[in-house]
């Protein structure tokens, strides 16, 4: 084979949570009740147009989980040798961006270094600003930089605009014969917004986001579109391969904090007595002592683990992912008392309910009625919390990573891309463009899931009655 697949700690279980997932689409499929608030949610505009968002955010992050190793081009076929850098799917398919590294800063778009260097020009050593190796390489004359970004630029939006228009043409005719409509009257329909789904938003969001990635797929070709690092590697680049970074601590995390919060919190309203009072006095003095703290200790002790036992990590990629990992233990483990809180008030107004005492007087075991009749009444709660709590945790990342305590250093990250943009901001002239992208895409990442789950908010939360 000429690779070997990679399989990392959070690569297994970022897979096993999609396949969670699916499962759990599947037999919300099945059953009704739990399908109609989901209705309500694809009725949504916002919550529809921020789940594409998310959606494209979640394709790069899968496509830069499957992992692989490339097998060395002088090792002999019997014994193949594969190299010690452990690349992704992703990588693969922007190659470009990964290989074209250019000596140290450059502006985003740029033809030339931004700080001015000893160069010879016609026989004469002059200080000046010396061309890129590959951004505007293809460019004979420097007149011609704008006039080729501007037409890169059209180019990109036509290709995304044809595209999208070719969606949409199979889209109005896939619903057209599902509906048993022509289409001009679907097409009347959907300008007026009588689809009984957000087509327009749809539609819209979507031409958008296909117009601007036809516009970077077609200047990163030729430039660097977010300019380059202090070692010359594309920021565009390291911002897309920070994305699996923050999908992994907002999800992964949450595997850790949902256990521990629905069952303590649960039990703790549920059982009260002296249940109540331990899981309340851990929970106490959980919320006592600093986070910070409590992750900066076991980050460095997993830290020093690593470092004393080197055979047990063979790549580089595998010290950093078991880092990461142990970052989302720690996140979850500090961060479920306030589900937990939540949860417990709801459980103590539920187990007073004539249901559930009937179902205590009937002898009806306490596992039966919490897995039957408490779980389901507050699983409202546990959604809302989930979808809230991501984009908290992608912030928290980025500032964890800020004080250096958070992912490995050789880790793509958008905290290791703040945390390196500070003492480029204090150079002269200001090298801006790697904090600025860190945060765009933050930014995109976190808007969007936060109206997502406003949308899933509103559905959900019953003291809503389902408003629009």
């Amino acid at each position: 084979m000429s690779f070997m697949p990679v399989i990392l700690w959070t690569d297994a279980l970022i897979f096993a949570l999609l396949a969670a997932v699916l499962a759990l689409v599947w037999f919300i499929r099945r059953h009704e009740h739990l399908l109609a608030p989901w209705r309500v949610v694809a009725q949504r505009p916002m919550a529809m147009g921020a789940a594409l968002v998310l959606g494209a955010f979640v394709v790069i992050g899968l496509l830069d989980s499957l992992h692989y190793r490339e097998r060395l081009a002088d090792s002999p076929a019997d014994a193949p040798q594969y190299s010690v850098e452990v690349l992704s799917v992703f990588d693969a398919l922007v190659s470009g961006l990964r290989t074209r590294q250019e000596k140290t800063y450059s502006a985003p778009l740029a033809m030339q270094l931004y700080a001015k260097e000893f160069i010879e020009r016609d026989g004469e050593t002059v200080r000046d600003y010396p061309r890129l190796k590959y951004g505007g390489a293809h460019l004979a004359q420097a007149d011609d930089h704008r006039h080729d970004i501007a037409r890169r630029a059209l180019v990109g939006l036509a290709q995304g605009l044809a595209v999208s228009l070719l969606l949409f043409g199979l889209l109005a005719a896939w619903q057209g014969r599902r509906t048993q409509m022509d289409f001009g009257v679907w097409l009347t329909a959907w300008g007026t917004g009588r689809l009984g789904w957000p087509g327009r938003t749809v539609v819209l969001i979507l031409a958008i986001m296909l117009m601007l990635a036809g516009v970077l797929v077609q200047l990163a070709s030729g430039y660097h579109v977010f300019g380059t690092d202090k070692v010359g590697q594309d920021v565009l680049y390291i911002t897309l391969k920070s994305i699996r970074t923050g999908l992994v601590i907002g999800t992964l995390t949450t595997l850790v904090t949902l256990p521990l919060a629905i069952g303590f919190g649960i039990a703790a309203g549920y059982f009260r007595g002296w249940v109540d009072d331990v899981i309340q006095y851990v929970y106490t003095v959980l919320n006592s002592i600093p986070g910070v703290l409590l992750i900066a200790a076991a980050v460095l002790i997993v830290q020093v683990y690593i470092e004393s036992h080197p055979e047990v990590f063979d790549t580089a990629a595998a010290r950093a992912d078991v880092r990461l990992l142990a970052l989302c233990l720690i996140m979850g483990v500090t961060s479920w008392t306030g589900l937990a809180r939540l949860l417990r008030g709801e459980s103590l107004k539920l187990r007073t309910l004539d249901y559930v005492e009937a179902a205590r007087a009937f002898g009806v075991s306490h596992a039966r009625i919490i897995s039957r009749h408490i779980f389901p009444n507050v699983f409202h709660l546990v959604l809302i919390a989930i979808v809230l709590d991501f984009s908290g945790l992608v912030l928290a990342e980025a500032v964890l990573s800020y004080v250096g305590v958070g992912v490995d250093p050789s880790m793509y990250s958008w905290g290791n891309m703040i945390n390196g943009a500070r003492l480029e901001l204090a150079r002269e002239p200001v090298v801006w463009w790697q904090l600025g992208a860190a945060f765009a895409f933050m930014f995109a990442l976190v808007l969007a899931a936060n109206l997502f789950a406003d949308g899933v908010r509103d559905a959900f939360d019953p003291r809503l009655g389902g408003r629009r």
